[in-house]
């Protein structure tokens, strides 16, 4: 526990090349991915029919398919939910049956093929909503970029405010790009997960932003470089404390939050990751390029005041 409560010295800065190149690789990872994958969306988004059965011990999945094909639910996307005896199957909407009747006959030819079959659960959500859900949630993460740059431009300083956003696309587009390269079903949870690694990451971003102003108004010596050096070793053990124990909590909900919590947990557990990288290398740094400097950030004299200052060691 040293390490949290002396002040470290470590040249953060000086590496940021090296970052910029490490997030472009991931970034072009993350666009590849999506652009060739895609999302593997949910039926929140997509419309159409999920049901989770469950078989009296472990089954294959191969013939559970084959069932189904002869059925007429060839297109049928089946998978093992939680244990090998739990089974989901999503199938997309059909005009002409309703959601009970198509879950009726796949419940009939499962258990044609396994008498021991159970229904659990059943859902329908209709394509109109799927498109809907699809639109209105990339309009929320970009009105919410939206409020976030003129929110930190008012507060702090418009290189800032870029350098924010910037941070939180970076974040938003890996977290994104690793369920489209690993192909982890994305929805409604998943979605709300990266709306909280925005917040996350802000508020992160927002600690760090505090200090390198407050640094950049009292320290009479040191280059920009410097100061946001000396500002990010400052805010290091916060960072990392609180990094440390939102992770914790998060793994233990990704082990025993069960299955329909392990996208929300999984992009949580990314985005904070990564979130944390971004405050130091992307925010920052993305400040520093644009030239921020002790200038644009002192206060504006008044007769009788005085600004105090302080010089780097």
């Amino acid at each position: 526990m040293q390490l949290f409560k002396q002040e470290t010295h470590f040249n953060f800065m000086g590496g940021r090349k090296f970052a910029v190149i490490f997030s472009t690789i991931l970034l072009l990872t993350s666009l590849g991915s999506i652009a060739i994958n895609s999302l593997n969306w949910g039926i929140d988004f997509t419309g159409g029919t999920l049901i989770e059965v469950g078989y009296p011990e472990s089954v294959d999945l191969q013939p559970i398919r084959e069932s189904l094909g002869q059925a007429g639910f060839s297109d049928a996307v089946v998978q093992h939910f939680g244990t090998a005896s739990d089974v989901l199957i999503r199938i997309a909407p059909r005009a002409e049956q309703s959601s009970a009747s198509l879950s009726d006959q796949v419940v009939i030819a499962l258990r044609d093929q396994n008498s021991g079959v159970e229904m659990r659960r059943q859902e329908f959500v209709g394509p109109q909503v799927g498109e809907e859900l699809t639109e209105d949630g990339g309009l929320a993460m970009i009105y919410a970029l939206i409020g976030i740059l003129i929110y930190v431009a008012m507060r702090f300083e418009y290189r800032f405010a870029i350098g924010s956003v910037a941070a939180l696309i970076h974040d938003v587009l890996i977290t994104i790009g690793c369920f489209a390269l690993f192909q982890i079903e994305f929805d409604l949870t998943v979605l709300a997960a990266v709306l909280a690694v925005i917040g996350y990451s802000l508020n992160d971003t927002i600690v760090v932003f505090d200090r390198i102003r407050e640094n950049f108004r009292k320290l009479r010596k040191g280059s920009s470089v410097d100061v946001v050096n000396r500002s990010l070793n400052q805010t290091l053990s916060r960072t990392l404390m609180t990094s440390i124990t939102t992770i914790l909590v998060l793994v233990a909900l990704f082990i025993f939050g069960g299955e329909l919590i392990h996208g929300f947990a999984t992009a949580l557990l990314i985005g904070v990751v990564v979130g944390t990288y971004s405050s130091i290398y992307v925010a920052s740094a993305a400040a520093l390029s644009l030239g921020i400097s002790k200038e644009d950030l002192m206060p504006v004299d008044k007769e009788g005041e005085g600004v105090e200052v302080d010089e780097l060691p």
